[in-house]
């Protein structure tokens, strides 16, 4: 079992600090086109054009020239940092929405934060937080 220790240690890994930290694991950078499914840990930034399904119990960070068309999008964060949001998205923690971003669909998640500015269209359910 991968607690997060090197192995004879029982200080954190480097991989555990580094996202715990903010790091990206990943990044699909401007003028790029991904179609699929992406799943994930940590922390992923999109700032092109992505088509499909996202699973994650890390950090989605999507850039102010993201364009998503999602049929899931199922994280444990996501953050919208200008870009374009096309379909339902759930949260386990929260969804931060910054102008002048564009989301259209429905949002569930414990924590929703939509900036004055945000161009938003759907409807917003706030359930109990799990835990």
């Amino acid at each position: 079992m991968d607690d997060g220790t090197d192995e004879g240690s029982t200080a954190p890994s480097a991989r555990v600090v580094a996202a715990a930290a903010g790091e990206l694991n990943a990044l699909l950078g401007r003028g790029t086109r991904f179609e699929g499914k992406l799943t994930f840990e940590g922390r992923v930034r999109i700032d092109g054009a992505f088509v499909g399904e996202v699973f994650s119990d890390g950090t989605l960070v999507v850039g102010d020239e993201a364009e998503l068309d999602v049929t899931a999008l199922d994280v444990g964060t996501l953050i919208v940092r200008g870009g374009t949001v096309r379909g339902d998205v759930t949260a386990r923690v929260a969804v931060e929405v910054y102008a002048p971003s564009t989301v259209r669909g429905n949002i569930t998640a414990p924590e929703v934060f939509i900036d004055k500015g945000v161009r938003f269209e759907g409807g917003v359910k706030m359930p109990a937080r799990d835990g």
